[in-house]
């Protein structure tokens, strides 16, 4: 089976990082690598991670950068380091583990089995028999962010924030990920405007035929984010800057 690479970044993540769940879905899963990135963290995140590797030294990485960058910096860095590592899929997941790890292996099987997606990413939709575990101001704000995105990209993608995706790897793929980001909040949609601006230069696959929604069975606001309200207002004015980048 082929393999995947997932890059987990980390800013200050000592008190929430589940080492144990990490360790066991590791001896759970052989088709799983990890590289995390220590984004300049300024408590106990380093000495965490060194907990997750020992022992699994050839299946888990730890880069890290001498001072803090931001997420969309921190995933592009641990992509472009996950690529060295020659996987058949590369992607990047939360840190709190929003999206229970164990559904990396899902994401891969899908992949695995299904050679026309090239991109999977969770989806949370609050459906009976799901369990979403969202806070209501979140959602509504998520959903109108959600309505700009798809309008933005022109594609009827229904959740771009959800931080759990896996790419099949291609010739393309390091193309992805080589500049940084203009949105430094949304980098998640941009990913999605660079791989269709390449579908229009190069004849790939359109992008709506090769993007793949998971909806998740499970997902839960953890204690602790990062995220702030005001942040929406932040998201907005990158998606405007994605629109003249790109289109």
């Amino acid at each position: 089976m082929s393999k995947a690479a997932v890059v987990i970044p980390c800013f200050d993540e000592a008190a929430r990082l589940a080492v144990d769940v990490i360790r066991a879905e590791l001896a759970r899963s052989a088709h799983v690598d990890l590289v995390f990135v220590d984004d300049g963290s300024t408590d106990g995140t380093r000495a965490r991670l060194e907990d997750v590797r020992r022992g699994l030294e050839t299946r888990v990485e730890v880069l890290a950068l001498e001072r803090n960058q931001g997420k969309a910096e921190a995933v592009r860095r641990g992509v472009l380091q996950a690529l060295e590592r020659k996987p058949a899929y590369v992607g990047y997941w939360d840190a709190d583990l929003a999206t229970p790890i164990e559904v990396i292996e899902d994401f891969r099987r899908l992949l695995e089995s299904q050679p026309r997606f090239e991109i999977v990413t969770g989806a949370r939709v609050a459906l009976l028999g799901r369990k979403i575990e969202r806070r209501p101001l979140r959602h509504y704000v998520g959903r109108v962010f959600a309505t700009a995105a798809s309008m933005t990209l022109g594609l009827a993608v229904y959740d771009t924030q959800c931080g759990a995706k896996l790419f099949r790897v291609l010739p393309h793929t390091r193309e992805l990920f080589a500049e940084p980001f203009v949105g430094r909040w949304v980098f998640d949609v941009e990913l999605l405007a660079r791989r269709k601006v390449l579908a229009a230069q190069r004849g790939l696959p359109p992008l709506e035929d090769s993007l793949y929604e998971f909806t998740l069975a499970n997902w839960r606001d953890v204690a602790g984010s990062k995220v702030k309200p005001l942040d929406l207002l932040r998201s907005l004015w990158d998606l405007s800057k994605i629109r003249r980048r790109y289109f």
